[in-house]
């Protein structure tokens, strides 16, 4: 017996779908890669 009740992914997720991940990831990795350059110029 299959008892499972399917959502689709739209209401899975409550119908919003926020692009921030678009944005936060590649500005934190930029960020990271900043600090670390000045790390390691400070520190020579």
């Amino acid at each position: 017996m299959d008892d499972r009740t399917h959502v689709t992914k739209t209401e899975a997720r409550g119908a919003t779908t926020p692009h921030m991940t678009r944005y936060i990831l590649p500005i934190s990795v930029a960020l990271v890669v900043i600090i670390f350059a000045i790390l390691l110029l400070v520190w020579r």
